[in-house]
């Protein structure tokens, strides 16, 4: 594991819970799916093989559109964070464990702030803590938000 410290970028996150704050359930899936597909690849480039993360920001989608349930969506979760815990890469893990806190956020609508901040984190450990690769993913996931609010 690594010795480094994920350390978010406080006031974007703060926008990002204050807009949450602002939409409904099934835009914060939809979003919190976004947010773990848009680090989806950092998972998929050391895993092609497994596909339960990519299956859960399907499983979003899918719940959003009304196609599964809550129980198949925890179903997923579930896979989604098996895999996580078969990598061994921090960012890789992060990733994954986006894609399961997006699907999670089927069930409670405050796993979408979770899912985000994974995300967050997989570019932090995939960019070696860059800061402005952390505070360019987190204006991303902020200004997503705010073009599905409207």
């Amino acid at each position: 594991m690594s010795q480094h410290q994920f350390t978010d970028t406080t006031e974007t996150k703060e926008e990002i819970e204050k807009l949450l704050g602002q939409i409904d359930h099934q835009t914060a899936v939809g979003w919190a799916a976004d947010c773990a597909e848009h680090v989806l690849e950092i998972f998929e480039e050391l895993h092609p093989q497994d596909k339960r993360p990519r299956k859960a920001v399907q499983a979003c989608r899918d719940w959003v559109a009304g196609s599964i349930n809550v129980r198949e969506a925890r179903s997923a979760a579930f896979d989604t964070h098996a895999a996580a815990r078969m990598s061994e890469n921090e960012a890789a893990i992060a990733a994954a464990r986006a894609a399961g806190q997006a699907i999670s956020t089927a069930h409670l609508f405050g796993h979408a702030i979770h899912a985000s901040t994974y995300a967050a984190k997989s570019v932090a450990f995939a960019s070696g803590f860059d800061a402005q690769a952390i505070a360019a993913e987190r204006n991303w996931q902020r200004d997503r938000l705010s073009e599905l609010q409207k």
